[in-house]
């Protein structure tokens, strides 16, 4: 190799470094919310994130500290017996310090239900907007886009009911 070949082999290196660091803590936020890890959850987050779950609830998106969106979760999905949000397909767009991610989802809700099934998958897209704060990348903004559903959408309220 060359070594006016280097620069852009760095610059290849970095963007591959930092595609892979997007894709990671896009799966954290998955991750931890499914494994209630709340505190972790946490640290996905830059310090003020916009949240828009309209497609699924209507209403308008709301702006939050990670600290709320951890309490709000853990309010609703700490309710469900199990959950398991699986990420795929992930289109990373890197600018500098700012990415976005957008990826395929599929979310499974369980929860014993005695007057109806006990499961709600939900599918659709993820866009989350990305910004690196000291060095490490954070969600700075999560756009949901609910495409299909099945299964038993009461739950939600069901789990609601039994976290709080």
């Amino acid at each position: 190799m060359s070594t006016t070949d280097r620069p852009a082999l760095d610059a290849d290196v970095r963007r591959l470094v930092d595609h892979q660091a997007v894709v990671e803590v896009c799966t954290r936020m998955a991750w931890y919310a499914d494994q209630r890890e709340w505190e972790a959850l946490k640290s996905v987050f830059a310090d003020v994130v916009r949240l828009d779950y309209t497609s699924l609830n209507g209403g308008e998106p709301a702006v939050l500290s990670p600290e709320q969106i951890a309490d709000a979760w853990s309010q609703v999905l700490g309710g469900f017996d199990a959950t398991q949000h699986l990420l795929a397909n992930h289109l990373v767009t890197l600018a500098d310090d700012t990415a976005e991610c957008t990826a395929s989802f599929q979310a499974t809700h369980r929860l014993a239900d005695p007057f109806g099934a006990p499961l709600w998958t939900l599918g659709g897209t993820y866009r989350f907007d990305l910004v690196r704060v000291g060095g490490e990348w954070k969600i700075g903004g999560v756009l949901m886009k609910a495409v299909w559903a099945d299964g038993n959408k009461e739950l939600m309220t069901l789990a609601a009911r039994a976290a709080g």
